[in-house]
């Protein structure tokens, strides 16, 4: 590492949303996120979970707009998407969408031979759940 570089040790990103028991509903109850920590006051409230390795894809627009037609059929997402391995991304999706997500798209394969489902959150940040199926 040269003194120019920054050794990041997490990558959290941070969620303002409108409904936050809705939020908590489907990050921590449906899709499972383990509660790390609980920072609420009478000031806000705050949860930290635990979405296991984080890393950070970063799209050009003619990538992502490729990805949201396969995806979807339409460039659709915002700025930013979370993108989810699950062991089963069509299970994850009828899941979420029954903890109170909304279908955005069935389940595709991908041509890097995946299996991606999309979804949206109450608050609106679309989630692509996503199965490695090892023929990549």
């Amino acid at each position: 590492m040269t003194d120019a570089q920054i050794a990041v040790q997490e990558l959290r990103i941070t969620l303002t949303v409108d409904d936050f028991d809705a939020a908590v509903r489907l990050y921590r109850d449906a899709l499972g996120l383990p509660e790390v920590a609980d920072w609420s006051s009478d000031r806000g409230r705050v949860l930290l979970l635990d979405a296991g390795r984080a890393t950070l894809e970063l799209f050009d627009e003619a990538q992502a707009a490729m990805v949201d037609d396969l995806e979807v059929g339409e460039r659709v997402s915002g700025k930013v998407r979370l993108a989810l391995q699950v062991p089963d991304a069509d299970a994850a999706a009828s899941t979420l969408v029954a903890a109170g997500a909304t279908a955005v798209a069935p389940a595709v394969d991908t041509p890097w031979g995946d299996r991606n489902a999309r979804v949206a959150a109450p608050d609106g940040m679309q989630l692509t759940l996503f199965t490695l199926t090892g023929e990549s």
